[in-house]
């Protein structure tokens, strides 16, 4: 049994988002034909969607698999990852939607993946707090 089963499930999950991002990416590339930079909106869109993701996705499952090693009730896990997913998923559509300019789906991705890690690291706070001293 993996030692963290939670976030190897939410984990996976993301890396196929990231990796759907990122085709997305080399199909707009191939679309432009521009094979480095991004001097054309379409792409230059794409790249920020998969880059966003990458800015928040990894400190997020850092933060959950601490969480599930400190001893977080399952359902607490799942709770932050399910919303983290969500987040991610809402944030790169509505992105897309919105040409790079506001868009609720942009705006609640991020709402919600802040408060994800907000969440978790408080959490991480106060369950390790009694062996910091």
């Amino acid at each position: 049994m993996p030692m963290l089963p939670i976030t190897s499930f939410y984990s996976a999950l993301l890396a196929i988002l990231i990796l759907r991002l990122a085709f997305n990416v080399i199909k707009v590339r191939q679309a432009e034909n521009q094979g480095l930079g991004y001097d054309k909106k379409p792409l230059l869109l794409a790249g920020r969607i998969h880059a966003n993701a990458m800015e928040y996705i990894p400190i997020s499952l850092i933060l959950l698999a601490i969480t599930e090693l400190n001893g977080i009730p399952a359902f607490i896990l799942h709770g932050v990852g399910s919303t983290l997913l969500f987040a991610r998923i809402i944030h790169a559509k509505g992105f897309a939607a919105g040409n790079g300019q506001s868009h609720p789906g942009r705006y609640w991705g991020t709402v919600l993946t802040w408060l994800v890690i907000m969440a978790l690291a408080g959490l991480n706070i106060v369950y390790s707090w009694r062996y910091l001293f």
